[in-house]
């Protein structure tokens, strides 16, 4: 047997290098950290063995620095270098300095990361290959004539694609062809933002998808099997949110059909690691062999392979480790079992109800329930830890197991009505809604679930009177359940007695609770004609975790986190006073592109000017109609809550 490395050196952050270092600790090799300002005090670093500071928060200063990232490894005597996923990933220039310096680079080769980063040559390969692909426009001409055109060939809906990358950005779909020039400019802004190309193509878009990817793996004796399937259909903005293992409604057929596909595709380009295939599955008369079509290869780790480890009982990250060092793949295809079903649901900072916004925040709580063989909980960051404009927004994975797909799915709401997070916007009743609705727990999922059911999934119901009422408790510095503490059972003390107090909540403080004492030492709490009553043995049951963090107090009942702000009045006078006539920043960005200027006149609804944040775009739109007083200039980076655009004075804040 090959000797394994001795120390590895991990180019990545957040979760994904936590989880590298958790398995090379089991192995037994030692593991180098690299970091940005931004995440001097992170997990990962203090996770790893060593760590090395390689530049500023910002990723092309830091985490894309292929020559820091390869100076730490060889100043610490680091063997090889394991990418993780995005960044540096899928560079094959990346690969080949890490060679060239000597190192080993724990993924495919150079050759076949260019065999696939391109969507349209990858097509043109796995056709060779016989393997199926989507009909489209693949070509090398981007003329804009020439690509409309092409649309109009395939038949609408269409869906633009960028060549490189993944993740969903550099896509739109087009539903009708005076729509397809400027879906077409958005596109390529995207694609260029995020990939530094801004090539597209165009393909057939399929009207009941389903995303369904096989999970491959090669090594460097000429073998290559697969570890069965995940379905990623469960996505928002062609990004994934909740995936599983295997596909729900998949038949031996069906999944031979596909998984034989797969393995050829890897073949054909002679590829060792750990890689992707990704099929678009055309669901509207069920799960058929004739009804698969290629898409792309993501020549990595996956964001969601710990669906596929829990379903396999094998660790990808071993594997991948030791095809690297040599070593001929662990298990033979006959060798490798599909045992039960597995979800991972992503945990983001984002704002479901508002288009899921990318936020930021302090965590100033982060609880996850305990983990074991049926739960298990992926993260990069801790409690007091601080999700920054710099990253990807991901708090968690969120991984369970069940005998079947039911039992998984009832262990994964139960574990989302157990995470609590307090100091951001996060989706967690999203994910908890999404997991309930009807259709997804059938298995009737395909990528456009979310889309059509959007607003009943992120829709938050209004706080129940027991929320607000043990806002107002932990508000007014009463205790929100019994305590055997003396001190604790003084607060709201007075000579003659408990006094009442009056707390107001809400962002401008309209929300105005008055909270008093009970003869039997409970609380009564009047709110918005409510009333609600506290009994000490009320509050002896623990009814909901309560959070007080700077300027709020978080409530958590079941997968849903009530949040109230707690403002300062002359704060608060203030703020409303600087806000008047203007729009601001939903969150920190690039100002990509500005549509109207000074003086403008614009409508209600009306596009003004394109912000670019964690490599996606966001149109913001004219609250009212208006006269532009002021507007952000092209290519400015903004903070959250800056000032874009001031409106003139006779119209602002209508």
């Amino acid at each position: 047997m090959t000797s394994l490395f001795s120390k590895i050196l991990i180019a990545n952050r957040g979760e994904i290098a936590c989880r590298v270092i958790r398995t090379a600790r089991r192995m037994g090799i030692r593991t180098v950290a690299v970091y940005s300002d931004a995440d001097v005090r992170a997990l990962h670093v203090e996770s790893a063995d060593e760590a090395v500071h390689i530049g500023p928060s910002p990723v092309a200063e830091s985490y894309l620095r292929a020559d820091r990232i390869i100076a730490a490894a060889r100043e610490t005597g680091a063997e090889a270098i394991h990418p993780g996923y995005g960044f540096l990933s899928e560079n094959p220039e990346f690969v080949e300095r890490v060679e060239a310096a000597g190192l080993v680079f724990i993924g495919p080769s150079a050759a076949s990361i260019r065999a696939m980063g391109l969507k349209d040559a990858a097509k043109r390969l796995m056709e060779k290959a016989g393997v199926p692909v989507v009909p489209g426009y693949h070509g090398e001409e981007q003329d804009g004539n020439l690509l409309a055109a092409s649309a109009d060939t395939i038949g609408y809906p269409v869906l633009i694609k960028a060549r490189a990358g993944g993740g969903g950005k550099g896509m739109r779909r087009v539903d009708r062809a005076e729509d397809f020039a400027e879906a077409l400019a958005s596109a390529r802004r995207e694609a260029k933002a995020a990939f530094g190309d801004d090539r597209v193509l165009v393909e057939k878009y399929v009207e009941k998808p389903r995303h369904i990817e096989v999970q491959v793996f090669g090594d460097r004796h000429g073998n290559a099997v697969h570890l069965f399937e995940r379905d990623c259909s469960a996505q928002r903005r062609h990004q994934k949110v909740i995936e599983e293992a295997p596909a729900p409604g998949m038949t031996a057929e069906m999944r031979r059909a596909m998984t034989d596909a797969a393995v050829r595709a890897a073949l054909a380009i002679d590829y060792a690691g750990a890689g992707t295939i990704e099929f678009i599955v055309d669901a509207s008369e069920g799960l058929r062999p004739d009804r698969f079509w290629f898409m792309e290869m993501n020549t990595r780790l996956q964001v969601e392979h710990p669906v596929t480890e829990m379903v396999t009982g094998q660790d990808l990250v071993e594997w991948q480790i030791r095809v690297a060092a040599g070593e001929r793949l662990p298990l033979r295809q006959d060798e490798i079992r599909l045992d039960g079903h597995a979800f991972e649901a992503r945990l983001y900072a984002e704002d479901a109800a508002k288009g899921f916004l990318p936020a930021t925040g302090t965590l100033h709580r982060l609880s996850f329930p305990a983990a074991g063989t049926d739960l298990r909980i992926e993260t990069g960051v801790r409690e007091g830890d601080t999700i920054s404009p710099y990253y990807d927004p991901m708090i968690a994975k969120i991984v369970t197991w069940g005998n079947d797909r039911k039992e998984a799915l009832d262990r994964l709401v139960a574990a989302l009505r157990e995470t609590w997070v307090a100091g951001s916007i996060v989706n967690t009743a999203f994910l908890a809604a999404l997991a309930r609705d009807p259709d997804f727990a059938a298995g009737d999922v395909d990528t456009g679930l979310i889309g059509r059911k959007q607003a009943v999934l992120s829709a938050v119901p209004p706080a129940p009177a027991e929320a607000v009422g043990l806002a107002a408790l932990a508000v007014a510095g009463l205790p929100v359940s019994s305590s055997s503490d003396p001190w604790a059972q003084l607060t709201g003390y007075a000579h003659f007695g408990r006094l009442a107090k009056q707390v107001s909540l809400g962002e401008d403080g309209a929300m105005k609770v008055l909270v008093a004492p009970e003869t039997d030492g409970g609380w009564s709490v009047d709110v918005e004609e409510r009333n609600i009553r506290f009994s000490p043995q009320r509050l002896e049951k623990g009814l909901a975790t309560v959070v007080r963090w700077p300027g709020h107090v978080t409530v958590f009942t079941g997968a849903i986190p009530y949040t109230f702000a707690v403002r300062d009045p002359l704060a608060a006078a203030a703020d409303a006073e600087a806000a008047a006539g203007s729009l601001r920043a939903p969150m920190p960005g690039l100002v990509k592109l500005v549509r109207v200027g000074v003086g403008a006149s614009v409508r209600k609804g009306e596009a003004l000017l394109i912000l670019e944040a964690m490599k996606m775009e966001h149109t913001v739109a004219a609250p009212h109609d208006g006269v532009i007083a002021d507007i952000a200039a092209e290519g400015v980076q903004v903070d959250g809550d800056a000032v874009l655009v001031r409106f003139a004075e006779e119209t602002g804040g209508q």
